[in-house]
């Protein structure tokens, strides 16, 4: 696992604060280059936002940008852009499930 990944993690869903819909612009800081400003309505661009957040952000910018019922109808897509560590991290302290939710 990363250096400091479990404490960058939220305790729980329920601590994910982030907007479920419109055009969320990221701070220069998680979104230097390339796209800045991302549509929550388009599923492949709102996952994209959210590999850099979990991989770039802090623990308030998941708290901030990543919304926990997006996170989790995504995850199934979503974990395959992340490493190995991020995934067994948010999977175990999110309580995130690897296959589909019907």
């Amino acid at each position: 696992m990363y250096a400091g990944l479990d404490e960058k993690i939220p305790d729980s869903l329920a601590d994910l604060h982030g907007p479920a819909e419109g055009v969320v612009p990221l701070p220069p800081y998680l979104a230097w280059s390339g796209m800045t400003e991302f549509d929550l309505a388009k599923p492949m661009i709102r996952m994209s936002m959210y590999r850099i957040v979990i991989t770039a952000g802090r623990k308030s910018d998941y708290e901030t940008y990543l919304n926990a019922e997006h996170l989790v109808n995504d995850w199934p897509e979503l974990r395959r852009g992340l490493g190995p560590g991020y995934r067994r991290a948010l999977e175990k302290k999110l309580s995130l499930r690897r296959e589909t939710v019907a």
